[in-house]
């Protein structure tokens, strides 16, 4: 069968790295509305899109209320969608198009949804669990052009489409303000969360919700903060600098619900606790803003006795500091040490939060040999995507290094994408 990312994707020549495009609004709009024609007999309420996101760098820190950078992509995932009188779910994607899946909300509990309509069933699960009743049942077709299992974040994509057009059809008002939009988020994090059970910081989300064309969104995770003071929008204009941002999807097994993902999160709030703090960001904080940062981060890690904790220790202290010094870098259009920080990043990765995968450290070494000034993991890791910061117009030759050397390797072909600061999520027709 054909699936969706392959009905949207251009190849040069015979052998050459598979390009996924982008569906415009209008293309996304029309086949959302087809599928659900096709699916219920009758044309839906409206079509509302929500965007898959690239993390810049900050990796793994949302959870211990760090700092992180993402963009949304303009790769969307857009929503049909019907209101029902009763509470019964109807739900079907296009890459199953003959395959509506059901559920009822009345009396659901958590985990009570199996399978890929866990997240939308999730988001109106979660609105009646906080209190907003008025939400009852829904009609929904997905059309999407956002990579699946590819660490672009498809399924906060289908999360936070599912709640704006809920919030919408069912008059809740919180789509329209930024402050607003934070509800909404919340909805899209427990759906997944706590219906699907896949743990998420939150980053995902608050890309997908939040984001703004030509802008980095960077997020300060710290708990407490208002929607305001959570914010800033960081500009990320590739072209004013001569850049391109590669993505390419290794296509390696990608599956963050098989316990990594929480056993990592669980070492951290253990480590947090075994020095007397919050969360780790109050460490990193001290740490980054200390005369001798690197002194400072080995006192820290020495009142550590588990190897594991002081390795996880160092990657979040260390990347929490990066994520400033690359807005920095960027902004002033210092290149060279934005890719360097990219770099760091990725071996931090590799190294001491060991998510990576041989892929993944493939993907980055050959972009790095082929002239990228940096390139990293993106996304929870063990599979996924990586990302490599390329003079303009290389990003097709790089791609197809290594599309080259993954072959040499044996592993699956992978697939790229151009990643452009893009909107949030926002209602199409």
């Amino acid at each position: 069968m054909t699936t969706p990312d392959q009905q949207h994707a251009t190849q040069d020549a015979a052998g050459s790295i598979l390009f996924i495009d982008a569906m415009g609004d209008a293309e996304g709009a029309a086949a959302a509305r087809a599928l659900f024609e096709q699916a219920y007999g009758e044309a839906p309420a409206g079509v509302w899109a929500a965007p898959g996101r690239v993390n810049l760098i900050g990796e793994h820190t949302d959870y211990n209320a760090g700092l992180c950078l993402p963009i949304a992509l303009p790769h969307r995932t857009y929503i049909a969608l019907k209101p029902r009188e009763d509470t019964s779910v109807h739900v079907v994607s296009d890459v199953s198009p003959d395959k509506v899946a059901q559920a009822d909300l009345d009396g659901l509990t958590a985990g009570g949804v199996d399978g890929w309509a866990a997240y939308p069933v999730g988001v109106a699960w979660a609105l009646r669990e906080a209190g907003f009743g008025q939400v009852k049942g829904f009609d929904a077709a997905f059309a999407s052009c956002v990579p699946l299992g590819s660490g672009l974040s498809s399924s906060a994509a289908m999360t936070c489409s599912t709640a704006l057009a809920l919030d919408d059809v069912y008059g809740l008002g919180f789509g329209s303000s930024d402050a607003g939009r934070i509800t909404l988020i919340n909805a899209a994090i427990a759906a997944e969360n706590d219906m699907a059970g896949a743990s998420t910081g939150g980053l995902d989300q608050n890309a997908s919700m939040r984001c703004a064309p030509g802008h980095a969104l960077l997020l300060d995770c710290r708990p407490g903060l208002s929607a305001l003071e959570s914010v800033s929008q960081q500009a990320f204009d590739l072209d004013k600098y001569g850049l391109e941002l590669l993505v390419v999807d290794t296509q390696a097994p990608h599956q963050l619900n098989d316990g990594q993902y929480a056993q990592r999160r669980a070492t951290c709030e253990q480590a947090a606790a075994g020095l007397g703090v919050e969360n780790l960001r109050v460490i990193a904080d001290r740490v980054n803003a200390a005369d001798n940062p690197e002194a400072a981060l080995a006192d820290v890690l020495g009142k550590l006795d588990d190897d594991v904790e002081r390795r996880r220790v160092r990657h979040v202290i260390t990347e929490i500091g990066r994520v400033g010094q690359f807005v920095d870098a960027f902004a002033a259009g210092d290149v060279k040490r934005a890719g360097e920080l990219f770099n760091a990043s990725h071996d931090s990765l590799r190294d001491d939060y060991q998510i990576t995968v041989p892929e993944l450290d493939v993907a980055v070494d050959t972009a790095r040999a082929n002239g990228a000034y940096g390139a990293r993991m993106t996304g929870g890791g063990f599979g996924g995507s990586i990302i490599a910061l390329v003079d303009k117009g290389r990003s097709r030759e790089v791609a197809q290094k290594i599309a080259e050397a993954f072959a040499v390797h044996g592993f699956h072909q992978p697939r790229a994408l151009a990643a452009v600061a893009s909107a949030s999520a926002h209602r199409v027709d």
